[in-house]
């Protein structure tokens, strides 16, 4: 275990979210992320009263696959709720194809806020879109490279890829000390 010996304690809850990609023979990207949420203890079923939800059962098991061209705009969104605490949710699947035509490169959290936020969609939906952009960004090959003298979208991101830093000096040499147009004075 990479962490420091912990504090007794009592597993309550277990989320696993997996990502995976995948390259189609159509030239387009399939993204799929799948959310699972349990509880390590029995405990009664909101959405069916008088049943008990078991531990290790799904309050949430849920899925997307969001298809992308190679310039990470989505061409089509899928999901699936196998597994849902309450009657309503499934209905917030459907405001998912707002998504359709959004890029995944800058501002991807503010466009699922705009056309997902509040009540509009699920929270659990929205936050597997947050996180399946650096999944695409991982899967896509093209999402790595600049764009003409324009630094890959990856670069000033974060410490590893600070623009001054080794990693962008040894990877990027074009793009070492470069300050980004927002932040030149």
């Amino acid at each position: 275990m990479p962490l420091s010996p912990p504090a007794p304690r009592t597993a309550r809850h277990i989320r696993r979210i997996t990502y995976q990609g995948f390259e189609r023979e159509d030239g387009l990207w399939d993204i799929e992320g799948e959310l699972h949420d349990s509880k390590t203890h029995d405990l009664p079923s909101r959405r069916n009263p008088g049943r008990t939800r078991r531990a290790g059962e799904p309050i949430h098991h849920m899925w997307l696959r969001v298809t992308v061209d190679r310039n990470l705009v989505v061409q089509a969104i899928e999901s699936a709720m196998d597994d849902h605490p309450l009657a309503g949710c499934p209905e917030a699947q459907r405001a998912l194809q707002a998504m359709v035509g959004c890029s995944m490169t800058r501002g991807w959290r503010q466009s699922i806020q705009i056309h997902l936020g509040g009540v509009a969609s699920c929270t659990h939906l929205r936050e597997l879109l947050f996180n399946l952009a650096t999944a695409t960004f991982q899967s896509v090959e093209s999402a790595f490279q600049s764009q003409g003298d324009e630094p890959p979208r990856h670069l000033g991101q974060c410490t590893g890829w600070d623009f001054h830093g080794q990693a962008v000096k040894e990877h990027y040499p074009q793009f070492y000390g470069h300050t980004p147009q927002l932040l030149k004075k």
